[in-house]
């Protein structure tokens, strides 16, 4: 198996939620506020710095020390990949909303496509079917996004690396569905698809791309199972999971009893090549 693992020794953290019922069956579980809070608003930063130089948020947007904020963040998962200075070069975010009521205590219902009559009537009947899909499965369903990748990076391993290792924290956390909206930036959806996510479908259709104006882009809404990356990527998304199981967590609180049954079919045994690290 060829590894992900970066020549360019970049290692993940995980940032927990500010308030979690389970932390999962991770290792190295660290309870530290100061260094959650500061990585946090170093996450917060790189994404703000990437997202303006692109033009995907206005300079006027950002907090004054120049931080990309949202009210999800702190009730999200957060993986970031740190380079060998220990500064952040790529994070992606998941939010947990499985205990949402309906579509419309959902983040996916800011997206601009619901300002369309008919798209957004399609957007929420496919997200509330998928909702129901999941909880009949037992799963999670949430979304992904806030996806930054330094520039030095993006044509490299690591941009792949980001998004499979948060497969891998949906599977320690006992596997998830949900959706991400995508932008056409960068080929960033065109690269999500390759990796196995879908297009929405509602009514026979699938849902279109549309603009948002407050990205200036086109985008899309697409849909992953954690189950279920393409065929290609499921024995890599099997190795960063183990990566992320024994990385360090950074939690606000102590945390409570990890979950057990996220355990359940996921086999978690350091392969002999893997267990020297990198």
């Amino acid at each position: 198996m060829t590894s992900l693992r970066s020549r360019n020794q970049t290692r993940f953290v995980v940032l927990a939620p500010t308030r979690s019922a389970t932390l999962g069956p991770f290792c190295n579980l660290e309870p530290d506020r100061r260094l959650h809070d500061n990585l946090f608003a170093e996450m917060q930063r790189f994404r703000g710095t990437i997202y303006a130089r692109d033009g995907a948020v206005p300079q006027s947007l950002l907090s004054p020390d120049g931080r990309h904020e949202l009210p999800v963040d702190r009730r999200s998962w957060h993986v970031l990949s740190l380079d060998r200075d220990h500064r952040v070069c790529a994070c992606l975010r998941y939010l947990d909303e499985s205990h949402a009521a309906g579509f419309d205590e959902l983040w996916v219902r800011h997206a601009a496509i619901t300002r369309e009559p008919g798209a957004g009537r399609r957007l929420r009947g496919a997200v509330e079917a998928g909702m129901r899909a999941a909880r009949g499965m037992g799963m999670g369903f949430g979304e992904v996004g806030g996806w930054a990748v330094a520039e030095h990076h993006r044509f490299t391993v690591e941009a792949l690396r980001i998004v499979l290792a948060t497969y891998g924290l949906l599977r320690l956390l006992g596997d998830a569905m949900g959706v991400a909206t995508a932008t056409f930036r960068h080929g960033s959806a065109p690269i999500l698809r390759r990796i196995g996510l879908e297009s929405l479908a509602a009514e026979g259709e699938e849902l279109p791309p549309y603009f948002d104006p407050h990205y200036g882009c086109r985008m899309e809404v697409l849909q992953f199972d954690s189950r279920r990356p393409a065929a290609r990527y499921e024995a890599w998304v099997q190795e960063l999971a183990r990566d992320l199981a024994a990385a360090p967590v950074i939690c606000r609180e102590r945390p409570k009893a990890a979950d057990e049954r996220a355990w359940s079919g996921l086999d978690l045994t350091p392969e002999p090549a893997l267990a020297a690290g990198w």
